[in-house]
């Protein structure tokens, strides 16, 4: 005899009821399958890319303060006490491996100052990487690692889309405790961070998931599971606040270090200054927004794509721009070959621009350094020693300054020698050409200047 098939369906929670009621037990498989929600979908699908970074430091040297007289009756003494070292301090961080050839995405500040970096996946594996580039002004690094197997790895999402509230989670290994998720929202985009007197960052995601020393570099993820942006540990006085660089920015950087193993910033040549009251009711704007451009360089990137003195540059790639200090340091996250979207308002009326980011001409720096920090320096030959009294062939003599600019207002003159710019030796005039390039995209500048035989360090702030 022939039964005809008979199809019935149940509610999974029913099912697994009558089930349990028939005494057969509860059903695990459903049970999982019902608490497996979006964040935990992510976490299986992210996790394995998330490594733990262990890097080793040297010890800095204890110096000898009388070394330098040379027999001195307290070197044995001072040796005694203080005997010369060679051990290593090690520290610890997060990172997030981005292609299958073994890139990983860190902070600058983890594998900073390192002489052996080792790098351990979920499943225990362990290599040793190698650093590609790193960048301190964005506090990011590339490091890499060769395996002869398949390496697990996530690509980058999108940032510029994140919305105020929504669920995000962090991946990382907090105080060396390996894979830890901390979840939370996105509770503001946009955040300016000073960890300290010298660094400014800025555009900042600020969640409320727990970013603890040793979450620095791990992924920031969405509900789907996307790469939104990489966790940064700089804010150790905040508690219940964490921070995180939107991916859309890391992946201009990451480009330029996997690429070229630094990042090589230009320039668009244009100068800005902020919206004063006055030039706020100049150009009969009710609140204050926008920059306002006062010099297009000739020839320079801005002029090519159109952009005049007398535009107010309200926002750059949509981003809003309300000073000068937030045009300056996004203008700073596009590596050369990028271009830069403006939204200007000119004569009362909207327009757009799009600016491709370039490589300083040699013959644009001096124009460039004048207007930016307002002086102009020559090398140092015969005819220059002779006029200001000069004793020294290294460095570069001021030769103008320029009444009421950065470098006048701090008080610069002609013959003065620039020595060192942040940090930089200057001997030559290619030394000073790099080093205004390097500088050319901060919001300050150090400058070690020489006046007779003393030398003072002098901060700008074009």
């Amino acid at each position: 005899m022939h039964f005809p098939k008979i199809s019935i369906s149940f509610p999974l929670t029913l099912l697994t009821a009558a089930l349990f009621l028939l005494g057969l037990g509860p059903v695990y498989a459903g049970q999982n399958f019902e608490r497996r929600t979006p964040l935990v979908i992510a976490v299986e699908k992210v996790g394995p890319a998330v490594v733990n970074i262990f890097t080793e430091e040297s010890a800095p040297a204890v110096r000898n303060p009388f070394r330098n007289f040379g027999g001195s009756p307290f070197d044995r003494f001072f040796d005694n006490f203080f005997p010369p070292t060679n051990s290593r301090r090690r520290s610890l961080g997060s990172g997030v491996i981005i292609n299958r050839d073994g890139y990983i995405l860190t902070n600058e500040h983890v594998v900073a100052k390192a002489v052996r970096i080792k790098v351990t996946l979920i499943d225990k594996r362990e290599y040793r990487a190698k650093l590609i580039g790193a960048d301190i002004k964005s506090d990011l690094a590339i490091i890499k690692i060769d395996s002869k197997e398949p390496l697990p790895f996530v690509e980058m999402g999108c940032s510029d889309d994140l919305m105020i509230g929504e669920s995000v989670l962090a991946i990382g290994n907090p105080f060396g405790l390996s894979h830890t998720v901390t979840t939370g929202i996105i509770s503001a985009i946009n955040r300016t961070i000073r960890p300290d007197k010298r660094r400014v960052y800025q555009d900042f995601i600020q969640v409320d998931a727990s970013i603890n020393p040793g979450n620095s570099g791990g992924p920031l993820l969405n509900i789907n599971g996307s790469l939104i942006g990489i966790n940064t540990a700089i804010y150790q006085e905040a508690e219940g606040i964490g921070f995180a660089i939107p991916i859309d920015n890391a992946r201009r950087i990451v480009n330029e270090l996997i690429r070229f193993g630094k990042v090589r910033r230009g320039w668009i040549g244009i100068s800005v200054q902020d919206m004063t009251p006055e030039i706020l009711e100049f150009f009969k704007m009710d609140k204050q927004q926008g920059i306002l451009v006062v010099r297009i360089i000739k020839d320079s990137p801005a002029e090519r794509a159109g952009l005049k003195a007398g535009d107010i540059v309200l926002s750059l790639d949509r981003h809003p721009i309300n000073k000068k200090v937030d045009y300056r340091e996004r203008v700073s996250t596009y590596p050369i070959g990028n271009t830069i979207r403006f939204d200007v308002l000119r004569d009362g009326k909207a327009a757009v621009a799009r600016v491709r980011v370039s490589s300083i001409p040699e013959e644009k720096i001096s124009e460039f350094t004048r207007d930016w920090i307002g002086l102009a320096a020559g090398k140092i030959d015969s005819s220059l020693k002779r006029k200001f009294g000069i004793d020294t062939e290294k460095g570069m003599v001021v030769v103008e300054v320029v009444a009421n600019s950065p470098s006048g207002k701090i008080g610069i003159r002609p013959g003065d020698v620039i020595r060192q710019i942040n940090r930089t030796t200057i001997d030559h005039d290619k030394d000073f050409r790099e080093a205004i390039v390097e500088a050319g995209s901060r919001d300050s500048v150090l400058l070690l200047v020489q006046r007779g035989r003393y030398g003072y360090y002098v901060t700008l702030e074009p």
